[in-house]
């Protein structure tokens, strides 16, 4: 989010928005990275600048009294946009996949899309608003109210749509791509009103505001929500009397957190843009920066700020070196993304409860904070991109030993208290390899990155790094299935018959048969992207290790 990983604070989120570090301002980030590396880097040298200096006072250990304020607005505000997200890619694909096929799953996975294309329209996000309303509330007022406004109305639709999700499976991942597509506009909006609302000294906490908030959002809707709408959950923890229905249904979890959205930005009409002990320091750091952008990319200065940063962003993707870069990005999480898409729908098929899944990701969390912290402290240095190389290979071994686990899945059904466990350990490593990925990658990124053009750089690198995990898993997903053979028996009917396609599977079900899996494409397609993985590794620890012994000159926009 910011260039707070200066600090070894990095903003590290669940792994579902994997190394999703976009959203940086091209405009108003570059001054405020510059004093981080001056009050952080005094041990450092590949981080700190040549020719300035800041007092030690800059870098507050706690949270400003005057600074509180804010924070619990973007935690209020992160909060929000963790809500819809959590739905869009944890708890909707769980529920589909018990009505759809890997393929059908993998067309809702378009639905998360907007996450990662960000970059497109966060330059607009930037440069056009109202100078009443203010540049970010210009935007989060509004997004934020037609989101509040969709939920409600998707709330009194979408229990409907879900009893019939083959036939309405378009109209669902429309409305939750288009949910996610104004979570991630809010997302660009918030992460510059970040940079603003706080003071110097607390800016470090405006990655904590994200932390704490999007991933209370995100588990809200995917390990709370999943357990509270259980019938199964309820009745075990929460009922005397048992029912057939959990706490609430997805609809009305949609149409509370509607009203929820909508109470928020009636909140926000109280906010000030720039608090009072900001607001003089603010204007005149935007304009200084306007200057700067266009004296470097825009000599003539004919272009206005959006043309600005579009033009920024062409020079930086010229570069030969950040080409080889961006294609390292795009080809990385190839090898485990079976592992990351279909692992979990996989254990849900062969009869895994989503309970004990959403647990498995509720002791995921304490782990990710933890791991945050020291993969921070591993990635300074002036080869940060090492601890991205030790991640890849055991991204690669989780991905290889969740084939083990769901091929050793009990056949009864019974889950052991030791295989619950080894569940759990997968769970983990995953997460803590990806963890380490993220922050090393961010440090590379702002290692690399233009001074003058600081956040447009990192936002366009962290984009498409989030892009390299999310092309690939429709048609992995796809691969899933076609590599698939199972055979339906009927007790009524003599022959046999192969199951083809979704609405086969359904009619075996429905009539009492018995699905047998003659050949699982989960496990030829694992197999393959493992070892697809490997030898792109290979590739890639060679090509990294010259990237970054390159000097920073190499990855700047000639100003001649």
């Amino acid at each position: 989010m910011t260039a707070s990983s200066l600090d070894n604070q990095l903003n590290y989120v669940h792994a579902a928005f994997d190394e999703e570090n976009d959203g940086l301002l091209p405009i108003s980030l570059q001054d405020l990275t510059n004093k981080h590396k001056e009050a952080s880097t005094s041990k450092n040298s590949t981080f700190a600048p040549k020719n300035t200096s800041l007092p030690s006072s800059t870098k507050s250990a706690s949270l400003l009294k005057v600074d509180r304020p804010a924070f619990f607005v973007l935690v209020l505000l992160y909060l929000l946009q963790g809500v819809p997200v959590g739905l869009a890619f944890g708890s909707i694909p769980f529920i589909l996949k018990s009505k759809l096929s890997y393929s059908q799953v993998g067309i809702f996975s378009l639905a998360a899309y907007p996450y990662s294309l960000k970059l497109i329209w966060s330059p607009i996000v930037d440069a056009v608003y109202s100078p009443k309303l203010g540049r970010r509330r210009s935007w989060i007022i509004p997004i934020q109210t037609i989101s509040g406004v969709t939920l409600i109305y998707l709330g009194s639709l979408i229990d409907g749509l879900m009893e019939d999700p083959q036939n309405c499976l378009p109209t669902i991942t429309f409305c939750f791509f288009m949910l996610v597509f104004f979570c991630a506009t809010q997302d660009i909006a918030v992460d510059g009103w970040a940079l603003t609302c706080l003071s110097p000294e607390s800016l470090s906490y405006a990655s904590t505001a994200q932390t704490i908030g999007i991933n209370t959002g995100y588990f809200s809707s995917f390990t709370i929500f999943l357990a509270l709408s259980s019938p199964d959950f309820a009745n075990r923890y929460l009922r005397k009397v048992p029912l057939d229905v959990g706490l609430f249904s997805l609809g009305s979890y949609l149409t509370f957190w509607g009203w929820m959205f909508l109470a928020v930005t009636a909140l926000l009409w109280f906010v000030p843009e720039d608090p009072p002990h900001l607001a003089k320091r603010n204007q005149a750091k935007l304009s200084n920066e306007k200057i700067k952008t266009e004296s470097v990319y825009n000599k003539d200065s004919k272009f206005k700020d959006l043309q600005n940063v579009y033009l920024a962003m062409f020079k930086v993707l010229k570069l030969p070196n950040v080409q080889t870069f961006v294609i390292i990005l795009l080809i990385s999480k190839f090898g485990f993304q079976v592992n990351e898409a279909a692992t979990n729908l996989k254990l849900l098929e062969k009869g895994l409860s989503k309970e004990d899944l959403s647990i498995t990701v509720l002791i995921d969390f304490p782990f990710e904070m933890v791991f945050g912290y020291y993969a921070g402290r591993w990635s300074t240095g002036k080869s940060p991109l090492k601890p991205w190389i030790f991640g890849f290979a055991g991204r690669l071994v989780a991905a290889a030993l969740a084939q083990g686990i769901v091929y050793f899945f009990p056949e009864d059904g019974k889950i052991s208290s030791f295989y619950f466990l080894l569940v759990i350990l997968q769970h983990l490593l995953g997460s803590f390899m990806s963890t380490i990925q993220f922050v090393s990658l961010c440090a590379f990124h702002t290692k690399i990155a233009d001074p003058a053009i600081g956040g447009t750089y990192m936002t366009t690198l962290n984009t498409l790094s989030n892009y390299g995990g999310t092309w690939p898993r429709l048609i992995l997903l796809y691969l899933i299935d076609k590599l698939t053979i199972e055979e339906c028996k009927v007790p009524s009917v003599t022959n046999s018959y192969y199951i083809t396609d979704e609405d086969l599977r359904q009619q075996c079900k429905s009539s009492g048969g018995k699905l047998t899996v003659l050949r699982d494409g989960y496990y030829y397609t694992n197999t393959i992207c493992v070892i697809i993985g490997i030898f792109t590794l290979l590739w890639v620890k060679r090509k990294t290790t010259y990237l970054q012994s390159l000097p920073n000159s190499a990855w700047r926009v000639n100003k001649d």
